[in-house]
């Protein structure tokens, strides 16, 4: 339903015309150029009405004033009381005026067919559109018959003006309303389409956007797909391993008579083949449940020490098999706000390479220390250190599960998890490698210390 918001006039000869005619969000193409129509019939007829009196035409007085008021109290009801003018009433009002101007001024050799096609241009202007071809054959016989009618009976035709002088001023007078009329339709059809033209192109480009942001997503989507059913081939190819020497050193220990030595032997090996399938099984896991479930993350206020002990002392016996010195440097009275679950998972992975990649008889060093609004938790090895063409692939999917020093096999997923689990938990990680010299991966998680912690810890 229209609602008229009462115009507040600015000094501004733009926002006084706006006033005028009405705002685009409240009144419709048709509505405004009527108003501009009515306002410019208006101001002309103010002149023309004294002047046809002033000459003696008072017919072209008299259906001046009729214009007058209708126009007025048409402009008025649509500007002012929301009621949609009537271009109906408005084009016969124009047969119906234009007609008996023509007979009461000169005719043919008068002014009227200069302002008739002018009119119609406007009932055009105003009108809907299955009104138009009506409105268009309508003036057209109305036109046929005006002129039949002079041709045939001369004498209806008044000449108030003489041949000349008369008639040059009767042209001049009349000739700005057709021009003024036609100015404004044109003006107003011509700033429509340049409106409508820019909104199509503004639409344009938002749809090619969201097109380039819809065939981006699906890209990474598939992107991703294809890395995850990758992984999950290596995985599965890779799990299978393990699994086969499993059942093979059972298959030996049950059917042949072994000695000591070698069952140890056989025992040793089948410990190895277990651990690292449990290790992959563990990783595959917990990023399958972060995969379909979502980030679920419970944070809480706890000591890092107490958290990680028996982390730590599950990789300490790993790393003694290997002979490889791990060292923990954590204070014992360093708290951190973390996920407990999925800090132990982080630190277990990173421990686990670390002893993958060292040698025999290298050292692991773990580190924390407070900086100004985070703990920084380091894992340093003297391994063999990460290629360069591998380092950019480090956190992802796409990374390929390489051979440790003693042949333990990666899967190429920890430290994908690793990266997932401290930014879901507000942190993040990074590493610095030297080929051959070893690796320091670091993690940033928010922290809370007691007074006796010293930042030099």
């Amino acid at each position: 339903m229209f609602k008229f918001k009462p115009a507040n006039i600015s000094l501004t000869k733009n926002n006084f015309w706006h006033e005028l005619i009405g705002s685009p969000s409240n009144f419709s193409l048709e509505s405004r150029i009527f108003h501009s129509i009515s306002v410019g019939i208006i101001t002309l007829n103010g002149i023309y009405i004294p002047y046809n009196l002033f000459i003696g035409l008072y017919f072209g007085a008299l259906s001046g004033l009729i214009l007058e008021i209708f126009f007025f109290y048409q402009y008025y009801n649509s500007r002012f009381k929301g009621k949609t003018h009537s271009s109906t009433l408005f084009a016969l009002l124009g047969i119906i005026i234009l007609g008996l101007n023509y007979f009461t001024n000169s005719g043919i050799h008068g002014s009227t067919d200069l302002i008739w096609p002018a009119y119609l241009l406007l009932v055009f202007a105003i009108s809907p559109y299955k009104q138009l071809v009506i409105w268009l054959i309508i003036y057209l016989i109305g036109f046929f018959i005006l002129h039949s009618l002079e041709f045939y009976y001369p004498n209806l035709v008044q000449h108030p003006f003489v041949a000349g002088k008369g008639q040059f001023i009767d042209r001049v007078t009349a000739f700005p309303i057709p021009v003024v009329a036609i100015f404004i339709v044109i003006k107003f059809i011509r700033k429509s389409y340049d409106r409508e033209k820019k909104v199509t192109e503004e639409k344009t480009i938002a749809v090619e956007k969201s097109n380039a942001q819809i065939l981006l997503q699906k890209n990474q989507l598939e992107e991703s797909n294809s890395e995850k059913n990758k992984l999950m081939s290596i995985i599965s190819h890779d799990l299978r391993s393990p699994l086969t020497n499993i059942q093979n050193y059972l298959v030996l220990l049950n059917q042949l008579q072994i000695d000591n030595s070698e069952r140890r032997a056989i025992e040793e090996a089948l410990l190895k083949s277990t651990n690292n399938a449990m290790e992959m099984l563990s990783n595959l896991l917990h990023w399958s449940k972060s995969q379909m479930e979502g980030p679920q993350v419970h944070l809480i206020e706890v000591n890092l020490l107490a958290v990680l002990a028996n982390t730590l002392a599950i990789e300490n016996t790993s790393a003694l098999k290997k002979e490889i010195t791990l060292t923990n440097n954590i204070p014992s009275q360093l708290n951190v706000i973390a996920d407990v679950d999925m800090l132990q998972l982080v630190m277990r992975n990173l421990i686990s390479n670390a002893i993958k990649f060292t040698p025999q008889g290298g050292s692991i060093n773990i580190d924390a220390k407070i900086l100004p609004n985070e703990c920084k938790i380091t894992v340093s090895d003297n391994g063999q250190g990460i290629p360069e063409d591998k380092k950019n692939d480090i956190f992802s999917i796409k990374s390929k599960p390489v051979y440790g020093t003693a042949n333990e096999k990666g899967v190429g997923l920890g430290l994908v998890l690793c990266k997932e689990f401290i930014e879901l938990q507000g942190g993040k990680i990074d590493f610095e490698s030297s080929l051959s010299k070893g690796s320091s991966f670091f993690i940033f998680i928010p922290f809370k210390h007691t007074s006796s912690t010293t930042q030099d810890s």
